[in-house]
């Protein structure tokens, strides 16, 4: 390897035709939305989304390429409208015949929204073609004017056999990389789907300058660990919580502690994932085990008293408990339908006979009149009517037969028994 060469090793290994590029045949294959874009020579602008190191720019610029028209690359983290309104100027001040050129814009989705407004008539004249590149969201971080003009595709992250693949591209052409299997596959899983991070650490091994192959374990005393994948305000984080709560609903709970611990050692904050936990409580199971929000608020109480490590623990049991406990969105599904009605009926007061009468004149009104205390009662139950004269009386709970629901449930048929004939015994 020339050593006086310090460009990256990720930019002087990029494919230099677009079959060379690996894991994104639904894009460079032989009928990949690329290739025949390419072979119908009909070029459009697009956004690139994928994970870092998939190849974005890689493909960029290679699709430029195929079409013989120039390249502007400029980035969204360093880059702002000023040299965005001096690369057009520029564009407009050495024509190309009829031809246009692609303007490519990475991290496109830190660009606001005046940022992103700017490019629209200049896509719409054909000034230029727009490669705009995203680890984000297009449908989050762009604004919906600028991707109706655009096409979205999305890249994957490079499997197992195509990072495999490029750390043989590398031996073809620099020689053996001194790692034994096991080392060799070690680097691959730590690259988590990162093309660009496979080659540093590449790099980084090649650096050691070690005569005979690294095992696994020398080559993690050289070698730092990558940090998890997360991103904690963006769409990983939403992602993510996501799956810990349909896995905890879904009663699977290997895979509710996967997710739990994924966003753990990606540094979210483990309060906010409590009060989410207390959250699934009452959401998902409800009063089929009401021990549930109790285990949930005390989970939280031990982490707030342990702090981590140790407090992580109580959210494990917590999730644990959640996944394996009856699951009822009643309670859930019943709250909706009163709110539902409260916001339609906010003008309706309760009946006066179960308004309190402080006054006389309240009194004199009728302000309490008839109300019956339930506890003088035989079973303490009035069966009186508690809604707005107005209303009929509305059903929102309906308790499932299931966990300590359905002790619920025979509550419920009980009271509405009670009520009927108490009902027609006073009519």
């Amino acid at each position: 390897m020339d050593l006086k060469n310090h460009t990256p090793l990720a930019e002087r290994m990029r494919p230099k035709e677009l079959a060379g590029v690996i894991g994104q045949d639904h894009l460079t294959g032989p009928e990949g939305s690329l290739s025949l874009s390419i072979k119908k020579n009909h070029p459009f602008s697009m956004i690139l989304w994928g994970p870092p190191g998939s190849g974005k720019t890689t493909l960029a610029r290679l699709y430029a390429k195929s079409f013989d028209l120039p390249l502007i690359q400029l980035s969204a983290v360093t880059s702002g409208l000023q040299d965005l309104k001096k690369n057009i100027q520029e564009f407009t001040a050495t024509p190309l015949f009829g031809k246009s050129r692609f303007l490519f814009i990475d991290e496109i989705h830190r660009w606001n929204k005046s940022q992103q407004d700017f490019l629209l008539p200049f896509i719409e004249r054909g000034d230029f073609f727009l490669i705009g590149a995203t680890t984000e969201n297009p449908s989050l971080t762009v604004n919906s004017a600028l991707l109706s003009r655009v096409r979205v595709f999305t890249l994957n992250p490079l499997g197992h056999e195509h990072l495999s693949s490029l750390v043989g591209s590398y031996e073809e052409r620099y020689g053996p990389l001194h790692l034994d299997q096991e080392a060799r596959e070690s680097i691959v899983a730590m690259a988590q789907g990162d093309g660009r991070y496979l080659f540093n650490l590449v790099d980084g091994v090649q650096a050691l300058g070690k005569d005979k192959p690294l095992s696994k374990e020398e080559l993690s005393l050289f070698l730092q660990k990558r940090a998890p994948l997360y991103d904690k305000a963006g769409e990983g984080h939403y992602g993510l919580i996501s799956a810990l709560h349909k896995s905890v609903r879904g009663s699977d709970p290997d895979a509710a502690l996967y997710w739990l611990a994924r966003m753990l050692e990606g540094g979210e904050d483990p309060l906010f994932l409590s009060r989410r936990i207390i959250r699934m409580a009452t959401e998902d199971i409800g009063l089929a085990d009401p021990q549930a929000l109790a285990v949930c608020l005390s989970a939280k109480a031990t982490y707030e008293a342990l702090g981590s490590p140790e407090g992580e623990l109580a959210l494990a049991e917590a999730i644990v408990y959640l996944s394996l406990a009856p699951k009822s969105n009643a309670l859930y599904t019943a709250y909706n339908k009163a709110r539902e009605s409260a916001s339609k009926t906010a003008h309706l007061p309760p009946p006066l006979h179960i308004q309190n009468a402080p006054t006389k004149l309240m009194k004199e009104l009728g302000y309490g009149k008839g109300y019956l205390y339930d506890h003088d009662l035989e079973y303490a139950f009035s069966g009186q009517r508690y809604f707005p004269k107005e209303m009929e009386r509305e059903s929102y709970y309906s308790p499932k037969e299931i966990g300590f629901e359905r002790e619920m449930k025979k509550r419920v048929e009980w009271f509405d028994r009670l009520r009927t004939k108490l009902n027609e015994e006073g009519a």
